[in-house]
């Protein structure tokens, strides 16, 4: 009797030739737009008043400040990110590798341009914005915001500490989140200790709150939906009347109440949070012992025809 063979898995080259069929031209028309945004941002207000990053970003400022003047952060970006993206390449698959390497080479050859090519001084003070530090902070964090966040929506990013915080994140028991931020407190600090002030790294804190608010803005939307789940013993007189109200179909879960032992059903229904008072009044109208329950959904994808 043969045994049964096993199936080989595909080959890492050809897991990559298939996914290369998933690359998006005009993903890469947006993600060079979202590069030299955050150069723009990057280089115009925050690096002339020496404020940080965060990120790898910010590490690639500090060490242009404390290295000789050949090696740039425009270098720096590419020797520290490209390897980052390599290895986090069979974690994240080869198109996201792909649109993120790409949006940091953009990033740091206009920031090169900025810096080295065009009749911008950026030395001493922001072109834009002086000396002021507070308008620096704010206005690098929401373009630097702006570029990273339309990096992520297509398809990349365009600095290395996401990847590293996805691959070692959970492996030392954190959140991504947190990842990041302890990153970014030991980066400042270390800006800290090695420019001897503290007011720069501080306002620079700035800079990574605004920065990472806009991001989520970027990626969410100013219409971010909302999950609504309405737990209801009368569930079709209900989806009924949101489908007349709303225009839109919702799923009905059958349940039965913990305490009660009752036979129930949920109605899983997405809104905008423009609609939650119509929607509490029109369920409560039809049920008013209906218990519902409203969570944030940053994403709704749709199978396409």
């Amino acid at each position: 009797m043969k045994k049964p063979q096993n199936k080989q898995s595909p080959s890492f080259w050809t897991k990559i030739k298939a996914e290369t069929k998933d690359l998006n031209p005009m993903n890469f028309i947006i993600l060079t737009i979202a590069g030299i945004i955050n150069a723009f941002g990057v280089t115009l207000f925050l690096f002339p008043v020496k404020l940080y990053d965060s990120g790898i970003s910010g590490l690639s400022m500090l060490l242009d400040q404390i290295t000789p003047p050949a090696l740039t952060l425009s270098l720096f970006l590419i020797l520290l990110n490209i390897p980052i993206f390599g290895f986090g390449m069979k974690k994240q698959g080869f198109a996201f590798t792909a649109y993120s390497v790409f949006t940091v080479a953009v990033y740091s050859l206009m920031s090169f341009l900025i810096m080295d090519v065009l009749p911008i001084d950026v030395s001493f003070v922001s072109p834009l914005a002086g000396s002021d530090l507070l308008l620096c902070a704010i206005f690098g964090g929401v373009i630097s915001g702006v570029g990273s966040g339309l990096t992520i929506r297509f398809g990349g990013a365009i600095d290395g500490i996401d990847v590293l915080s996805v691959i070692f994140a959970k492996k030392i028991g954190i959140s991504i989140g947190t990842f990041v931020m302890i990153f970014n407190t030991v980066l400042y600090t270390v800006c800290g200790i090695t420019i001897q002030s503290w007011i720069l790294p501080l306002y620079s804190i700035v800079t990574y709150y605004i920065g990472s608010r806009t991001v989520d803005f970027v990626v969410e939307g100013i219409d971010k939906s909302k999950c609504v789940m309405i737990v209801t013993t009368k569930a079709n007189e209900i989806s009924d009347a949101l489908s007349e109200s709303f225009e839109s179909s919702g799923t009905i879960v059958n349940a039965i109440g913990g305490y009660s032992k009752e036979n129930k059903e949920i109605i899983y229904f997405i809104i905008n949070h423009f609609q939650i008072n119509k929607l509490k009044k029109l369920v409560h109208d039809i049920d008013s012992s209906a218990f519902i329950s409203l969570q944030d959904v940053s994403d709704i994808i749709k199978k396409k025809e």
